[in-house]
């Protein structure tokens, strides 16, 4: 079940790590033993949630954890309602940050290289002086570029230097769902009211706003407000305004309109700094040689280079081992790029693959349209997902901007179910499947 939800990695890495130490029945609370502070830490951080929600099934009650450090014996008490504090950074995911902005991103965390140096200065500016220079600001990119930090970093830097300015921050997956709770409890002044007083509005993920008709009406409507009282707007997405798909025209026109700053991918020096800079975060410095390893076993992405780097970092501190580039490359010996290019395949390519085959985009695939074909089309790709990548059921989830991980378990089966019945459906399928093996 947990290896489905989150993976085997992580499994491997952090839950066999710890164990369950005893049961309070009085006060329900389950004690579970971490090695040292570091594995303590970050689970609680990370997973604790999840920990909580699958003792509570099995207890049959709602469960508080306590974690304790073996190693010194030291208790955090995490609290039922609230998530725990921990020392260690978080990952960079852009989840955990949806309604405020993170103090952790800022520019002095932010390495610069050709790959980004413009994008960086434009940002510089537009902090220096919000309103005046570069609006409306348009950062893009591919995933886990560094646009989620560059965009807080911005907002960091306006709230240390502008105290009294409104800035907001806001994903665009999160301003649908607010949109759409507003005017389900009657609430849309008062959401209308939340960005139109804002000072700045930073908006991540803005191409989740596609083929959303109802929703890029109010985001008009509070973009052209802010805009005429000449407040600063900054938007993050993964493509380019013209390639946002089932977006309108004039919201389209307004985004054109944005002073657009590229990232693109970093160089292997740059990786090695970005690499050494997030051990540095987490109090760890690594050599330059372990640290230059790391950064040729990821692709561009520094969000697969920080999680590379907490594997190596975790199993160091886990076996009281000094990292060494053989410790590393023991530690990473089934995640190498060579070994993920011949077997695995990203959830892009397996998304790409099956709208070409059911003639539609990767767009339509991921909206919320429900006609026949591309419900049909969404559920063949979360199976061949689960097949051929190795992602976790929550990542596929959350590439289709669906909370819960049972949405691919119901289309996984009814895929399984339907192929049977279906014999156009499954040579369709058979099609798709002879080309992922030929990627």
């Amino acid at each position: 079940m947990l290896t489905d939800e989150v993976g085997s990695r992580v499994v491997e890495t952090w839950f066999k790590a710890i164990s369950f130490s005893r049961w309070d029945a009085d006060t329900k609370t389950a004690y579970v033993s971490a090695p040292n502070a570091f594995v303590r830490d970050w689970v609680s951080s990370q997973y604790q949630g999840l920990l909580k929600t699958h003792l509570s099934r099995l207890l049959n009650t709602n469960v508080s954890l306590t974690f304790i450090d073996e190693s010194k014996t030291a208790v955090q008490r995490v609290e039922k309602d609230k998530p725990s504090i921990s020392r260690m950074p978080k990952a960079p995911d852009a989840q955990n940050s949806r309604n405020q902005i993170s103090p952790r991103y800022g520019f002095d965390s932010y390495i610069v290289g050709e790959h980004n140096s413009v994008a960086v200065a434009a940002a510089q500016a537009v902090a220096e002086k919000p309103g005046a220079l570069y609006n409306p600001f348009f950062i893009t990119g591919g995933s886990g570029m560094g646009k989620t930090h560059l965009l807080q970093a911005i907002g960091n830097q306006i709230k240390h230097t502008h105290p009294q300015a409104k800035v907001v921050y806001q994903s665009g997956d999160r301003f649908v769902h607010e949109f759409v709770n507003a005017i389900r409890y009657g609430k849309i002044k008062n959401f209308e009211e939340r960005y139109k007083d804002a000072d700045v509005l930073l908006v991540d993920d803005i191409q989740l706003l596609s083929h959303k008709e109802q929703t890029q009406e109010a985001f008009f409507h509070i973009f052209s407000t802010l805009y005429e009282k000449g407040k600063q707007i900054i938007f993050a997405s993964d493509v380019l305004p013209d390639q946002i798909e089932g977006l309108s025209e004039r919201l389209k026109s307004r985004l054109n309109g944005s002073l657009i700053a590229d990232i693109q991918p970093p160089s292997v020096a740059t990786k090695v700094a970005i690499v050494q800079n997030k051990a540095l975060l987490q109090k760890m410095p690594i050599r330059d040689d372990v640290a230059s390893f790391i950064a040729t076993r990821a692709s561009s992405n520094v969000r697969e280079l920080e999680g590379l780097l907490i594997r190596v970092l975790a199993f160091a501190a886990l076996t009281h081992q000094v990292l060494t580039v053989d410790l590393a490359h023991k530690v990473l010996a089934r995640t190498t790029i060579e070994t993920r290019q011949q077997a695995l395949l990203d959830l892009p390519q397996v998304a790409s693959c099956v709208a070409k085959h059911f003639s539609t985009s990767i767009a339509e695939l991921r909206s919320t349209k429900r006609q026949k074909n591309l419900v049909d089309a969404r559920h063949v790709a979360m199976y061949f997902m689960k097949k051929h990548t190795e992602n976790s059921l929550r990542d596929i989830a959350a590439y289709w901007c669906r909370k819960d991980h049972t949405t691919v378990i119901h289309a996984i089966a009814k895929v399984e179910k339907l192929r049977l019945l279906d014999t156009i459906l499954d040579q369709k399928m058979a099609a798709i499947e002879r080309e992922l093996h030929h990627r």
